[in-house]
């Protein structure tokens, strides 16, 4: 057969930027160059043995599913060599030419800025194979797809500016990977040196792996095995594997079902550490779907609701055929009778998690607390579980400490009806909040929602226990009466006074009400009756969403030294032009306590009229 000559391509600008930061700025662990390399020739074997129950024309169609390495120390070259899936001149260009997922690039910078190890993060984004580029100058891939009428063709490059592909013969269908390595990184030409990697990051491969005659690690279900027979060591070696991850799981949990509708076993594992985008569930991989040992899905979403897709591991069934279509298994009865009764068993063992083993719980609450609370809006079957594992920080705990709405309940006082709570962005700016302060002069327990999530689950969570659940800053609060309350109403503030504030901000609030939420604050702004939670306004708006901004209420403290004052002038001078200014800088101030001041400007020169005002 006559070779073409090698076509030169170049890499896109993104990529040659990404090539530079792995190679040069990255990677802190060399040997993952190893654990990338299996990971995608294992990844290979696993399409070709899907492959094949379908199949019967595939090339070398009874060759062992293994993977081969190859070393020489006098020459310090490697070779891994696979009989997957292999890959086309498209795909060639496709899977190793261009980035894999946009933003890509800006992420891992932003990691290298902030001096983080990304050796754990880098297989996610399907970049790990140029972590070879560590250890060697220049890579040649040999490859040919599975098809029996494929061409075979070389991919060579020196991890810079470009890379050659070109046509060559290769009887055998899969992947050849050939380098020389660097003089600083010549041990890993020593099989010893290889073989202690494979056991501490591959030994779970779903396929043998050799190196020379010697086949190193363990290829075993250990999902299939009861939990007892599995020793943590040996879990957390396989979390390591099929996750890409140098630390051991937060917590993991084995599931037997037989029955109901679904039968199926599996081994489920918690991160440590949540993805580098916890909310975006489709960029980041979830749980491998097994078919009696086989593999037809590493990366079975539909398996889980999306609120549970921070777990990871393996789920193997015997309810579907080897050879059902990737397509046909999002659709089966079966799929859904194991997602049912998947998601069941997962809330159970939070559920064990969060009564037995409290640490971890929250642990793992602080880490996906923002996904898990998302399913609140969309579980409707399993609400009442989910209400049961929520947390949250309140006034009456330290900060960072959480409760549920079960011991917040039992903390309530005799007379109180409502759970109360609060949003916000965070707690300093919460706990400065005027609505709070009836509330902490009474010792009554508010729960304080600064998680964005928070603003759009809880004003669907209308009650807990048969207990109303009330946001304290809305209008139509009911405040628990408390001994001296109806004792201190001198009312100095005339309804006349009352109706000029009305007036004067008729065009910026729904109503002006005297207030009994207030003890040191002169005034502010509460959310009317049938008004949207406003931190849930605010998150609409920043997503670009429209939210109508409805008018709020006014309340003013009658008790307040300056609102005393304002009614004593009042009464002297009903005109006087003071007032008017008063009341819209006392409104304003309350805008800026809530973080809605639409001019800072403004604010400040009226308050310099005031203070040359009150200076003369």
């Amino acid at each position: 057969m006559t070779q073409k000559q090698a076509e030169t391509f170049e890499y896109q600008a993104e990529m040659k930027q990404l090539l530079h930061l792995i190679v040069h700025s990255l990677y802190t662990h060399p040997e993952v160059f190893l654990r990338e390399l299996i990971s995608n020739a294992s990844d290979a074997l696993n399409k070709v043995r899907y492959r094949q129950l379908t199949d019967q024309e595939l090339l070398d169609k009874d060759k062992e599913l293994a993977i081969r390495i190859t070393l020489d120390a006098e020459t310090k070259t490697f070779s891994i060599e696979d009989c997957g899936i292999g890959m086309t001149k498209d795909e060639l260009i496709t899977n190793i030419g261009t980035v894999a997922r946009s933003g890509t690039l800006e992420f891992l910078q932003r990691l290298k800025e902030d001096q983080k190890d990304t050796g754990d993060l880098i297989g996610q984004f399907g970049v790990g194979f140029y972590s070879v580029f560590m250890v060697t100058d220049e890579v040649t891939v040999e490859t040919r797809a599975a098809d029996k009428d494929s061409q075979g063709y070389r991919w060579t490059s020196a991890g810079e500016g470009s890379y050659t592909v070109e046509e060559i013969d290769k009887p055998e269908r899969g992947t050849r990977i050939t380098f020389q390595l660097k003089d600083d990184h010549k041990d890993f030409a020593e099989p010893f040196m290889i073989k202690e990697v494979i056991k501490k990051y591959s030994n779970f491969a779903d396929f043998p792996i050799y190196v020379g005659e010697d086949k190193v690690n363990t290829v075993e279900a250990i999902w299939r095995k009861s939990e007892k027979e599995v020793k943590d060591e040996e879990r957390n070696e396989f979390y390591k594997f099929i996750t890409n991850d140098y630390d051991d799981p937060l917590a993991s949990t084995h599931l037997n079902i037989e029955g109901a509708g679904a039968s199926f076993k599996a081994l489920l594992f918690i991160p440590r550490r949540a993805p580098y985008d916890l909310m975006r569930t489709q960029q980041h991989k979830t749980l491998q779907l097994y078919t009696n040992k086989i593999m037809i899905m590493d990366d079975c979403k539909d398996l889980l609701p999306e609120y549970l897709q921070f777990l990871r591991g393996v789920v193997d069934t015997s309810d579907l055929p080897l050879n059902v279509s990737r397509e046909v298994v999002q659709k089966t009865q079966a799929m859904a009778k194991i997602k049912t009764a998947l998601t069941g068993k997962v809330l159970q063992w939070l559920k064990r998690m969060a009564n037995k083993d409290t640490e971890t719980f929250l642990q793992f609450y602080k880490t996906f607390g923002q996904l898990f609370k998302s399913g609140l809006n969309s579980d409707f079957a399993n609400r009442d579980k989910l209400l049961e594992l929520l947390r949250f920080e309140t006034s009456t705990l330290k900060g960072g400490e959480l409760t549920s709405f079960k011991d917040y309940v039992g903390r309530m006082k005799e007379d109180q009806k409502e759970i109360y709570y609060l949003t916000g962005d965070h707690r300093d700016h919460v706990e400065r909040n005027p609505n709070l302060e009836y509330f902490r002069k009474h010792d009554l327990e508010v729960l304080l929602l600064i998680d964005p999530v928070d603003a759009f689950i809880i004003p669907g969570i209308t009650e807990y226990d048969g207990k109303p659940v009330k946001a304290i800053d809305k209008d139509d609060l009911e405040l628990p009466k408390a001994a001296g309350d109806d004792e201190k109403k001198d009312d100095k503030l005339s309804e006349s006074l009352l109706g000029l504030f009305k007036d004067t901000l008729k065009d910026k609030v729904e109503d002006v009400k005297v207030s009994k939420r207030l003890v040191d604050s002169a005034v502010t702004l509460v959310t009317g009756k049938d008004g949207m939670d406003r931190q849930m306004e605010r998150m609409m708006k920043m997503m670009g969403q429209d939210a109508p901004a409805g008018k709020r209420v006014m309340e003013v403290n009658i008790d307040h030294p300056v609102l005393k004052n304002l009614s004593r002038r009042y009464l002297a001078n009903a005109s006087d032009p003071m007032l008017k200014k008063c009341i819209v800088q006392l409104y304003e101030s309350a805008q800026l306590m809530d973080g809605e001041l639409p001019s800072r400007a403004d604010y400040i020169n009226r308050m310099m009229e005031i203070m040359e005002e009150a200076t003369k």
